[in-house]
């Protein structure tokens, strides 16, 4: 979730879709409205994101402000952000503290970390001007993983990131390319993916945010001087290359390999040195590892693609689709770094430079 300019003009009015919806939000509010010194006529809207759920904003009686989530609870569970909210609190980052939750209804009364995201304040001419911000986001990452421990959140187990890449070729592909896989594409598919699933289960287990990049990072606010963490509701124990990856290859923002590796390395160095990387031979060889992050970097760009393509083509956002060239440029540059994915590589430039029409003839080969 990203919050907007603070405004009270009518471009945040809420506007509802459903009366009774509405009148059970107006209710909510007015009963939190004395213990909360709320003001509920301020309500606005502060922003969506690319699920159901959307965050509204509404000023105290002390000149501050809270976030209301709107979260329809058919179809939204917000039990995971209630859940782990308390993880990274325990934890000691910065994230939204839950001070009402309406389970029936799926409204919740947050702590508002603000209106500027760790995006919002990037330079995107000039990488290296961005080097203390990643550096405060990788510090972060470092003390989430380091408070990880089995068993609390779901495993990122082979189950999901198969379920994950099958949004590529299910939605990517079918959907968006109009490309049935059949017969030896299939197969080029299924042994890529067989290994990138191997591969990424091998690397030792921690939390894993699943979304860690700046649009998800908020700006240090008063006297806190971390930044604050957002949409974590998807967090799973899993492969510990997940987040460093998500944060340097972002879904709209590129870098040169250059400030990729500079970040990376000293993601690596603060990792090391507080034991997480006690794995084969990570502690010692930086590219071991580097190697790691790129293909759990891969599996992300391959599910991402396909999940902007469902945004766009099922849920009618089409601002999603138009970063998928981003994340194909991702996939080439690892599937060509690597012979073992040379048949992926070969397969998607045969795709991606083909019609639809064609491409249908083109799956039964």
């Amino acid at each position: 979730m990203s919050h907007p300019t603070h405004s009270t003009t009518a471009d945040f009015q809420v506007t509802w879709a459903d009366p009774i919806r509405q009148a059970a939000c107006a209710a909510w509010l007015s009963d939190r409205a004395k213990d909360q010194g709320l003001l509920p006529q301020s309500l606005r809207i502060a922003s969506a994101d690319a699920s159901f759920r959307r965050y509204l904003r509404v000023d105290t009686v002390q000149g501050e402000s809270r976030i209301v989530m709107d979260a329809p609870p058919d179809k939204e569970n917000s039990e995971p952000f209630v859940r782990i909210a308390a993880l990274m609190k325990a934890a000691g980052l910065h994230a939204p503290e839950v001070l009402a939750w309406d389970e029936a209804h799926g409204f919740m009364l947050l702590t508002d970390l603000g209106d500027a995201t760790m995006m919002s304040a990037i330079d995107t001419e000039r990488p290296q001007a961005n080097h203390g911000l990643y550096m405060q986001a990788v510090d972060a990452l470092v003390q989430w993983q380091l408070a990880s421990r089995p068993g609390v959140l779901p495993p990122y187990d082979a189950a999901l990131l198969n379920r994950e890449l099958s949004l590529f070729p299910d939605w990517y592909l079918a959907q968006h390319r109009g490309v049935q896989l059949q017969g030896a594409q299939r197969e080029v598919f299924d042994k890529a993916f067989s290994l990138i699933v191997q591969r990424n289960l091998a690397a030792p287990n921690v939390y894993v945010h699943r979304d860690f990049m700046p649009r998800n990072l908020m700006m240090p606010l008063g006297a806190n001087l971390q930044l604050g963490v957002l949409d974590f509701q998807d967090a799973v124990y899993g492969p510990i290359s997940y987040d460093i990856a998500s944060l340097m290859r972002d879904a709209f923002l590129s870098w040169d390999e250059d400030f990729v590796l500079d970040i990376t390395i000293r993601y690596w160095e603060k990792a090391r040195k507080a034991g997480l990387m006690d794995f084969e031979d990570w502690h010692s060889d930086f590219g071991a590892f580097y190697r790691a992050v790129e293909w759990m970097g891969l599996q992300r760009h391959l599910k991402v693609a396909g999940i902007f393509a469902r945004l766009t083509l099922r849920d009618g956002k089409p601002k999603y689709l138009a970063d998928a060239p981003r994340f194909i440029h991702y996939i080439r540059s690892t599937c060509d770094r690597y012979r073992e994915l040379g048949p992926l590589l070969k397969l998607i430039d045969e795709i991606e430079g083909t019609t639809p029409q064609v491409g249908f003839a083109y799956g039964r080969m």
